[in-house]
């Protein structure tokens, strides 16, 4: 019955996978490699060996050994007798391991008329260099019969299929154990590329651990000490950073009062506004570089309890300048999140505050929607202005960095809204991304599921 394509077109793809699998295990896997390396030697090493004892052995023991075989066969078949006797033969196969086979006008007699035992009939030795009308291990005696000897391979101390097993079962066992040297001898490297991960992440709390004394151990102790060099040198930006913004607050402060006693007339007035505008940017810095600090600290820095988040973003809303132009597509009713309100509340109005600062020309205000997908929680935030290049997309939430068409004073913004975004949906265990919509930039953030 014929296969169903579907079947077939299953199959294919298995074998498919099963070898780009491979292939993907032979190009990445040093293991692999070295496996396979050490049994082709093996195999090349047992091939050439046995070749050349073998060839050795012919050539030097063949013409030496070939007349004491022809001496002694004619030796038991004289002791066979004329006719040859059935009970001679029956003696000479239970003392040496041949088989027997007589016939004749008198005396036919074969020593194991088994299937397993006609076997043992096969001519055992090449012809006899000149006398290749006779066979080493056959005679015709003088009365007319026929004698031809063969080697008993079945009886237990001359089974070479058993010394066969053994040897496969020995060679298999070799391997394994080289296997399992090989896979510890190795090991360090697993334990390399898992620290190197952890350390790229910022956890340098565990380092490599070190095995042995061998040039694994030394790199793995090399990289440690790269690690520590480099979690001190994060240690000690950040540090600063923190006493940077710390110690501008105070100052920050004072110069806001000042300009506050500056005098309210009429030529005072811009100087004052621009004083009070470049102070409040100062204000916002270093408020948004202390959050990334705390940020940076994971889970650790949030306080979260059940949150209603349309009404989140409705409150956000209300508070921000311009707002009202904004689209709202939220439920009408959605389960608790468990959620820090004050970080997301820096969420939303920073991607609203970008949306609306790049849609001063656009045809469309901004729209902020919130819809279920699956057990999780998409907000999204969309503008239809000019958007950036693709290019630029993987460097959006990168701290300080803004694209070049966003780097004018009228702008605003000093590249750490975006990343403080990601850094709010990363500590709730959310997802980031950002797109061109075309028109317009998108950004979605994935919450986890309910209470």
């Amino acid at each position: 019955m014929a296969e169903p394509q579907g079947h077939q077109l299953r199959r294919l793809h298995r074998l498919h996978r099963a070898h780009h699998a491979l292939r993907h295990s032979w190009r990445h896997s040093l293991r692999l490699r070295l496996i396979v390396l050490f049994l082709l030697l093996a195999a090349a090493l047992t091939f050439t060996f046995i070749g050349g004892m073998q060839r050795a052995m012919s050539l030097g023991w063949r013409d030496a050994a070939r007349p004491l075989v022809v001496d002694y066969v004619d030796h038991l078949v004289a002791d066979l007798g004329s006719p040859p006797q059935v009970d001679k033969a029956q003696a000479l196969v239970q003392r040496l391991p041949i088989t027997l086979r007589i016939s004749g006008p008198q005396v036919n007699w074969v020593s194991d008329p088994a299937p397993h035992g006609e076997r043992g009939w096969r001519r055992h030795s090449a012809q006899a260099e000149g006398e290749s009308d006779s066979p080493l291990l056959q005679r015709d005696t003088a009365d007319g019969h026929q004698i031809e000897l063969g080697l008993n391979l079945n009886r237990g101390q001359y089974q070479p299929r058993r010394i066969g097993w053994f040897t496969l079962g020995v060679l298999l066992l070799l391997t394994a154990g080289t296997y399992l040297y090989l896979r510890r001898l190795l090991r360090p490297l697993d334990d390399i590329r898992a620290g190197a991960r952890r350390f790229g992440q910022g956890e340098f709390a565990q380092p490599i651990p070190l095995r042995g004394h061998n040039e694994l151990a030394a790199l793995a102790a090399d990289v440690n000490t790269m690690a520590q060099g480099l979690h001190g040198m994060l240690e000690a930006k950040r540090g600063l950073l923190l006493a940077i913004s710390h110690e501008l607050r105070s100052p920050l402060t004072r110069a806001r009062l000042n300009t506050e006693l500056l005098p309210d007339n009429g030529e005072a007035q811009p100087l004052r506004e621009a004083l009070t505008r470049d102070l409040a940017l100062m204000r916002d810095l270093i408020s948004d570089l202390l959050e990334s600090e705390r940020l940076g600290q994971g889970h650790a820095a949030l306080h979260l309890e059940p949150t209603a988040l349309p009404a989140l973003v409705d409150e956000v809303l209300a508070q921000l300048e311009g707002a009202s132009a904004i689209e709202r597509q939220l439920p009408a009713s959605m389960p608790l999140l468990r959620l820090d309100p004050s970080r997301l509340r820096l969420l939303v109005r920073n991607l609203l505050d970008n949306a609306l600062r790049h849609s001063t020309q656009a045809p469309r205000p901004p729209v902020i929607s919130l819809q279920a997908e699956g057990p999780t929680w998409v907000l999204s935030v969309r503008d239809f202005g000019p958007g950036v290049p693709d290019e630029v997309l993987p460097h959006l939430a990168e701290p300080f960095y803004r694209p070049d068409a966003a780097r004018e004073r009228s702008s605003g913004g000093v590249g750490l809204g975006l990343y403080l975004c990601r850094l709010v949906a990363q500590a709730h265990g959310g997802q980031w991304q950002v797109r061109n919509a075309l028109p317009g930039l998108e950004v979605r953030i994935t919450l986890p599921p309910g209470l």
